[in-house]
């Protein structure tokens, strides 16, 4: 949504500005963390029926205290420009701002049982000895793929899994027996 991204793009360069740019990122990684956990927050928001003053008041009582004045001052006022609803998409924009401000990229490995601690860390040394920047590496688990692994940084994807090997080989072997 492009109003997320510019209200996101606002925060960030205020935040570069004051010198508190750590301090939004891990704001905006809780209120990510709330809109992702609390379908009421997100229907909260998004009520035309609760009135501007009202929702900014709520937001107050749950963040203030808790986040830094530019994340606070800033999420009021969001909500007295009545864009409240883009709030969850704002959080989630600011935080691929931020990766991309700092050079940090996020590898996502995937595996049918997961990793040990000494195969994460050389997938992980390996995903940094291939690009210059700051590496997270992300793991998830998909019984599917069988064995092996998938690994996929951006739009680039490294397919290793058992499951893609079995598809090329049906494939070749539906191909020859056409042939």
């Amino acid at each position: 949504m492009i109003v997320a991204t510019r209200y996101a793009k606002s925060l960030l360069d205020l935040s570069v500005e004051k010198g508190q740019l750590e301090a939004v990122y891990t704001d905006m990684v809780q209120v990510k963390s709330v809109c992702d956990s609390s379908k009421e927050f997100i229907t909260f928001l998004n009520s035309p029926i609760i009135k501007a003053d009202k929702k900014i008041a709520t937001m107050k009582a749950v963040f203030d205290g808790k986040f830094n004045a530019i994340t606070s001052g800033f999420l009021t006022i969001v909500a007295s420009k009545r864009r409240e609803s883009v709030i969850p998409e704002m959080a989630s924009s600011f935080i691929e701002q931020y990766r991309s401000h700092k050079n940090i990229l996020t590898a996502v490995v995937t595996s049918a049982n997961g990793l040990d601690a000494a195969t994460k860390q050389k997938a992980l040394d390996l995903v940094k000895s291939q690009l210059s920047g700051e590496v997270e590496l992300v793991e998830k688990i998909d019984a599917n793929i069988i064995g092996g692994f998938i690994l996929k940084i951006g739009d680039k994807q490294l397919d290793k899994s058992v499951a893609r090997q079995l598809s090329n080989m049906k494939k070749e072997l539906t191909h020859k027996a056409l042939n």
